[in-house]
Formats: C-alpha cells, structure tokens, sequence
C-alpha cells in the first residue's frame, strides 16, 4: 500500500488497542503504543533509502528482506525496544505486541497488490501478489480518513475501527470474489493460460491483466467484467548465446529480471552497440510499457550502459542510459 493508507493503519490500530483493558487504563501506554504502531505500520518501508544507491539495488531489494518473516519479528523488537527505553514505566509486552501487530499488517496487505513482496522469506523467495487491491485504493484510504474524523469527534475508538474494519474485510472479499471471476473467464476463453497477472486500477470497474498462454502474451483491460485486448505479442524465448548471456549479467537486467514474472525481449542492433530490452507487460498505461531495462553492449559484449526502471518516453530512458551507473531517484 502507499505510505499515506499504511499510516492511518497504525493510527487505527493505536486506537484499536484501547480494546486491551491495560492500555485503556493507562494513557502512558497508549500513547507510546500509538507511536508504535504509526512507527510500526511504516517501517518494512525504510528500504525505500536504497533509491539513493540505484534503481537495481532498489528493485531487488524493496519489499524483499525488509517484509521477511524474521524482519516482521526484528522490526516490532526494535521500535518498541526503542520507544521503551525512553518509556520503561510501560509494559513492555503490550507496547510490543501492538507494534508487531502494526508491522505484521503493512506486510499483509501488501501481498494483495500487483506489486506483491516477499512475505514468506526465509522459506522462498518468490514475490507473493495476489492483485486485487490497487496500491493506492481510493475506498480503504478513504474509510481510514472517516475513521479518523469520526474518532477525533469522540466517538469511541474500538467500536469506530471494529466497524470500519468490518467493512473494509467485506471489500476485500468483493475484490477477491472480482478476481476470480474474471480468471475464470479467461480461463474459459483462451485454453492454455500459464499465468495471469492482475492489477487493479483506481476505477474500482476496471482491471489490468496480463495473461500468458503456450505461445502469446496478451495485454488486456477488463472493463465491467468484459476483456479487452489491447495487445498481444507471439511468446519467443531467449536466445542462447553470449549476447543474452551477457546481458543477463548487468545488475539492471538481472534486477529486472528478478522482480518481473511477465516481460517480452527485444534486440536492437546499432553501427557501434547492440541493445537488450526487457519490457514488462503488466503495467501498460496510455500505450506505453514504463517499466523496463535496458543494456547496451559494444562489439565486443562489453557493457557501454544500463538502466532498470520507470520510464515514460523513449527520450527519458535515452537521457537514463547517458547517465552510466549514476545513483538515481526516479
């Protein structure tokens, strides 16, 4: 989820523990609780800081280590060990338990957005997006801010987020329930479906799918449970031999090729270079695929540039490529 709804979670579970008796009696403990939770419901997040290395640092590692098993445990020690130790006339127990708590819910709920994270490490390191939420959803954002609102006017904390969240669990039921029955059509319609990648947009009626069968990609735009294609591609594998060996070898390219599970290839070939690209198919917006990588290698396959990335023109990936190996932002 985006920073913003990630912290009206922890503002509402600092409000949701107020339903423990020993935080209701003690306005000490609910306020570092609170601090724990809204520190808590944003810390899998602090890996956005490897930005300032590089994009490939950033994408091969953002919700990877930081949103493992281990690391949901280690965040909730550490932010309330903090917090106690200018705080220790608290218990430490509840401080703790409502902390982990704050961390355990960003990473669960962002397993359900296209982007997913890799919740299950140690055991694999796959990248787990079930894609029914959109990453910024409108609705979820929105009931947190009534919640909010109507909490600050006195109403009563634990029945105001028992009932928001009453709610928001039945939306997600419906996203999920949406889901499936668009799988299941595409099931129906295109035979040998390998995989199919789903991602929501901000118009609750109209979805982004990406679908792999035996020999095509197809790009497609649900709208109101109808399917679209918008593009389809002929499903060609990757050349075995140097040049793709070593273009698999640049950091970008592998750090792409780590976090994308549906992308096509393409070789460009120039007077003094050749050009590898790798272009993901689950993000087309306005007719362009923004997220890619790119590597250019000389004559001799020796690497000349690279990028991995968000790109929204064929100028700006050009202006990337010209900045070799520099840390970058965008």
């Amino acid at each position: 989820m985006d920073t913003g709804t990630h912290i009206a979670m922890g503002i509402a579970l600092g409000g949701l523990a107020t339903i423990d008796p020993v935080v209701r009696q003690d306005p000490t403990l609910a306020q570092t609780i609170m601090i724990g939770t809204i520190v808590g419901s944003h810390a899998p997040d602090f890996d956005t800081i490897l930005k300032l290395r590089n994009n490939a640092v950033y994408i091969r590692h953002h919700r990877g280590v930081t949103h493992s098993i281990p690391a949901v445990i280690l965040w909730g020690l550490l932010i309330s060990g903090a917090i106690y130790f200018f705080v220790p006339s608290v218990s430490f127990l509840h401080l703790w338990i409502w902390t982990f708590l704050a961390v355990f819910l960003h990473v669960f709920v962002d397993i359900f957005n296209a982007y997913g994270t890799q919740a299950y490490r140690p055991f694999t390191n796959r990248w787990v997006a079930y894609g029914f939420i959109n990453t910024f959803d409108p609705f979820i954002f929105i009931m947190h801010a009534i919640g909010i609102i109507i909490w600050l006017f006195g109403a009563d904390p634990v029945t105001t987020w028992l009932v928001i969240y009453t709610i928001l669990i039945a939306y997600y039921i419906k996203r999920y329930l949406q889901k499936k029955a668009l799988i299941k059509k595409i099931h129906h319609y295109y035979g040998k479906v390998e995989r199919i990648a789903t991602s929501p947009t901000l118009r609750q009626n109209i979805w982004r799918l990406a679908i792999t069968t035996e020999n095509s990609f197809y790009v497609a735009r649900a709208i109101d449970g109808n399917i679209q294609i918008v593009d389809r591609y002929h499903r060609v594998p990757l050349p075995n031999n140097k040049l793709i060996d070593k273009a698999k070898q640049d950091k970008n390219v592998a750090a792409f090729l780590s976090f994308s599970p549906v992308y096509r290839w393409e070789i460009n070939l120039y007077d003094d270079y050749t050009e590898v690209r790798f272009i993901d198919l689950r993000y087309r917006s306005k007719g362009h695929y923004p997220f890619v990588a790119v590597v250019q290698l000389d004559t001799e396959l020796e690497n000349i540039s690279s990028y991995t990335g968000w790109v929204f023109s064929e100028k700006k990936l050009q202006d990337k490529l010209l900045v070799d190996d520099e840390p970058t932002l965008s």
